[in-house]
């Protein structure tokens, strides 16, 4: 058996009295608790975008570490006009010295001389034979030593995602490397005899759509995804690709009900795994599941509707991935609904929505098996069971890569 949920899952546990059915907030926050953080690793820059910082970013040196121009133009010494006594590009290493009455030409980067006490953009400048003449703040269009950073100055704390501009400020340091958590590896499994992969559905024939969907999905949740595997209903291979899957997490869609041709409980028992959700109070969605393996992989199990896949997706898997990298479970803002939305009155609706000026607009077709609802919506309203309609909702992006807004 697995190493079991801990204490912060079973406090979660603990706090809904009921049978195997979890309520949604509970699932989601179950699927969190239920991952550990993948360890950390050192990464090359060129390796390490859309991993999170392991430990803080911490700058070894003063950046800039001497006074250099922001501008094109001209470095002067005192009140003007001022006589041309030379140059500095950005890779010159000479010292020069300016006195004052005195400027040299320069460029965007290049080390400030000695004795300049601002530096005129070239738009500014006024050439009259050998002198040059403009504003000339003292200080004006000078970058200081250590104006964005001191040494040993913490610029970034541990658990901020690496994008582009921490890249750069990585670079801009002096950094080769950086201490990261990794992106963690998912495998996805679509299952069902009816499933074609070409051309549209018919009679005892389904167009996949989960499998196109979920590739975009796992890359945008932050994680790896490998190559989908599609495979009959047939449990023998399903638990041999369970056993064989080298992923952290492995998504299976389609053979998370509870028919004959569902074979994902019975496998995941087979393989000795600790489930740990059995089924969501969630519309769509709700024969969701989470389970372990001994060796730490876990498993999502998706309906094989495609709304509903997608609205496990977005509960349990996101969840379970950002514990992976390192990241919290973000609170969901709270938007206005006009008209409002009808409660069910024992499981969380999911209702996808357009996010406008005046709040969460449904956009309708909204079943378990449609997907052109959520195409046209930004987010799924999260409505709480209740015993009337809802006049405001919470917020779950239909991107699992973006963070939950206010409206």
């Amino acid at each position: 058996m697995g190493r079991g949920v801990g204490s912060e899952g079973r406090g979660l546990r603990r706090r809904w009295h009921g049978g195997g059915v979890l309520p949604w907030d509970v699932a989601r926050e179950l699927a969190h608790a239920a991952a550990t953080p993948l360890e950390a690793v050192s990464r090359g820059l060129n390796d390490a975008g859309g991993t999170v910082l392991a430990t803080p970013l911490v700058s070894p040196v003063a950046v800039p570490p001497v006074d250099r121009a922001a501008m094109d133009g001209y470095a002067v010494c005192g009140a003007g006009p001022w006589r041309i006594v030379g140059h500095v590009g950005a890779s010159c290493d000479a010292q020069v010295v300016l006195t004052a009455g005195e400027a040299c030409s320069i460029t965007t980067g290049a080390a400030v001389p000695t004795g300049a006490t601002s530096v005129v953009r070239d738009e500014d400048a006024v050439l009259i034979g050998g002198l040059v003449d403009g504003p000339s703040e003292p200080g004006r269009h000078i970058r200081r030593a250590g104006e964005e950073c001191a040494v040993n100055e913490t610029l970034l704390p541990a658990g901020v995602v690496v994008d582009p501009a921490v890249l750069g400020v990585a670079a801009s340091i002096g950094l080769n490397r950086l201490t990261v958590i990794p992106q963690p590896r998912v495998a996805a499994v679509v299952t069902g005899d009816e499933l074609v992969h070409r051309g549209p559905s018919g009679p005892g024939r389904v167009r996949d759509a989960i499998g196109p969907m979920l590739p975009g999905l796992i890359a945008r949740a932050g994680a790896l995804a490998g190559p989908v595997t599609h495979l009959p209903d047939n449990r023998k291979s399903l638990v041999d690709t369970l056993r064989a899957a080298d992923a952290d997490l492995i998504l299976v869609s389609g053979s998370s009900a509870s028919g004959p041709a569902d074979h994902l409980r019975p496998a995941l028992n087979a393989l000795g795994a600790e489930l740990i959700i059995d089924g969501v109070a969630c519309r769509p969605g709700h024969p969701q599941a989470l389970a372990r393996f001994a060796d730490g992989r876990l498993v999502v199990g998706l309906p094989g509707n495609p709304f509903a896949a997608l609205a496990a997706f977005l509960t349990v898997a996101v969840a379970a991935i950002r514990r992976m990298r390192g990241l919290p479970l973000p609170a969901l803002m709270v938007a206005p609904v006009p008209g409002g939305l009808a409660c069910h009155p024992r499981s969380t609706r999911l209702v996808p929505v357009r996010v406008t000026a005046q709040g969460a607009v449904p956009v309708g077709h909204g079943g378990s098996a449609m997907l052109r609802g959520v195409a046209a919506a930004d987010a799924l309203a999260v409505v709480d069971p209740g015993p009337a309609s809802a006049v405001a909702a919470r917020l779950l992006p239909l991107d699992p890569g973006a963070q939950p807004w206010a409206v």
